[in-house]
C-alpha cells in the first residue's frame, strides 16, 4: 500500500490529532497561563516542551513500547500518580496568585523570572506525567496507520502530528501574549487564576481517582 492510497486515513487521523491538541485541557490552559503572564517566548518554551513529550509517546507507541507499558498496570500507575500530584502543584500555584493582591508583574514576582529551559522541562513533564497520553497515542497509530505500514509511513505521520501541534501550541503562546489579551488578564487576574486552580485541582484530582 503507497503513501497516496493512505492519505484519506492519515488526513482523519491528523484531523483527530489537531482537535485534541487545541481541546482544553491541563497542558492547553497551562500553556496560556504561561503565556499570560511570561510573554510568548516563555509560552512557546513551554509549547515546545509538550510537543517533544508528545513525540516522545508517538515514537514509543510506533514502536509498540508504549503499549508494552500499557499493558502493566505498575507503570501507569506511577504515571498517573506523578501526573495528578503535578496537577495539584498547578492548582496550589495558581489558587497561591489568585489570593495575591497587586498587579501582574508583583503576583508573577517569583515565577516570572524563570528560565526557558526551566519552562521547556515543565512542558515536558507535564506530557510525559500524562498516562492519557500514552493511550492517545496508542488510539492514534492504531487509527492513522494500516497494520503493516512501512516505517516511511510512519515517520510522516508522526511528523505531521508534530508539525500539526508544534503550529497550533505555538499560536495559541502567541495568541495569549499579545498586549489587549494580557490587558484583560489584568483586569481579571484573579478571578481567571482562581478558576484555572479549580480546574487544575479538579483534572489532579480526577487523575489520581481514575481507572486506567
Amino acid at each position: 500500500m503507497s503513501i497516496a492510497d493512505t492519505l484519506p486515513h492519515l488526513a482523519v487521523a491528523w484531523l483527530a490529532y489537531f482537535i485534541a491538541v487545541v481541546s482544553p485541557g491541563p497542558a492547553t490552559l497551562a500553556l496560556i497561563s504561561t503565556s499570560m503572564t511570561r510573554g510568548r517566548a516563555a509560552g512557546m518554551a513551554f509549547a515546545l516542551g509538550v510537543m517533544t513529550g508528545s513525540l516522545t509517546w508517538a515514537c514509543a507507541s510506533a514502536i509498540g513500547l508504549a503499549a508494552v507499558m500499557a499493558s502493566y498496570a505498575e507503570a501507569l500507575i506511577v504515571l498517573k500518580i506523578a501526573g495528578g500530584l503535578y496537577l495539584l502543584y498547578l492548582a496550589w500555584k495558581s489558587f497561591r496568585s489568585a489570593m495575591t493582591s497587586g498587579d501582574l508583574a508583583e503576583s508573577s514576582k517569583n515565577g516570572g523570572k524563570e528560565s526557558l529551559r526551566r519552562l521547556y522541562l515543565k512542558g515536558l513533564g507535564l506530557h510525559l506525567t500524562n498516562p492519557k497520553a500514552v493511550l492517545a497515542w496508542i488510539s492514534l497509530i492504531s487509527l492513522g496507520l494500516p497494520m503493516g505500514a512501512p516505517a516511511s509511513m510512519i515517520a510522516l505521520y508522526i511528523a505531521g502530528c508534530f508539525l500539526i501541534g508544534l503550529i497550533s501550541l505555538n499560536g495559541m503562546a502567541a495568541l495569549f501574549s499579545l498586549s489587549p489579551v494580557v490587558a484583560l488578564y489584568r483586569k481579571g487576574r484573579r478571578g481567571i487564576d482562581g478558576v484555572m486552580g479549580a480546574f487544575f485541582a479538579f483534572a489532579g484530582v480526577k487523575l489520581l481517582t481514575a481507572r486506567l
